[in-house]
């Protein structure tokens, strides 16, 4: 892969960054997706950020390589901590689990003013974000799923609100957009997550019984009755 053509799970995060904006794209690897929407024309300036030593040498190699210099920053550090306040309009945060970066963006708060939109693609458990985005005042606008290479990846677009915005379990389970799109891959990806969930159950079911097996049982019950609900 190379910064003009990138995987189509980055292609489907780079589509939802607005033209004209300047972007922080944070755990950016190889910097791909900065030099992506430079190349594109999407963005006029960026940051790539990046806290472990190898994937920060790598970015500034692509970067370089890319003759970007003038235009991409590359920085080292953790999370959000590699912005000023009011620097960047969109921040990009790709290919980590959902709840690591729900707890990016919990401790890099302080650096959210300005920014007018997240786009967030998370590996797993992406009703970590959307719980962390329903808490902070962040409003979905959009939401997509997609498969490449056998796996799923959702992506989550949220904007700043004037106020708090109630989601529902299920919503924040499966995302308003796409249980109301309900596309084949949706579909692909709860129908497997609720054979997994039968089968925990059988075995919780084999298990000495508790108060935590209970609570467990009846959590994944719960579950269960959603998906069930949405694939009809």
């Amino acid at each position: 892969m190379n910064s003009n053509q990138l995987s189509k799970r980055l292609t489907a995060v780079a589509s939802f960054v607005p033209k004209g904006s300047v972007t922080a794209d944070i755990g950016s690897d190889h910097a791909y997706l900065p030099c992506y929407l430079i190349h594109k024309k999407i963005a006029v300036s960026a940051i790539a950020g990046e806290v472990a030593e190898g994937p920060f040498q790598s970015a500034l190699k692509q970067v370089e390589d890319d003759g970007l210099k003038q235009v991409i920053n590359v920085r080292k550090g953790s999370g959000l901590s590699v912005l000023n306040i009011g620097e960047v309009d969109v921040v990009t945060i790709a290919g980590m689990g959902g709840p690591l970066i729900s707890q990016i963006l919990e401790d890099g708060k302080s650096k959210l003013p300005g920014v007018q939109r997240l786009i967030l693609q998370p590996n797993i458990s992406a009703i970590s974000i959307r719980d962390w985005l329903t808490r902070n005042q962040w409003k979905l606008i959009a939401e997509e799923i997609l498969e490449e290479d056998g796996k799923v990846y959702e992506i989550l677009v949220a904007e700043p609100s004037e106020r708090l915005i109630e989601l529902t379990y299920a919503d924040r389970l499966l995302g308003p957009f796409l249980a109301k799109e309900n596309s084949a891959v949706f579909q692909q990806k709860w129908n497997e997550e609720y054979k997994q969930w039968e089968r925990i159950l059988r075995q919780l079911t084999q298990a000495e019984p508790s108060e935590i097996i209970e609570a467990k049982k009846e959590e994944l019950r719960e579950k269960m009755t959603i998906v069930k609900e949405a694939l009809r």
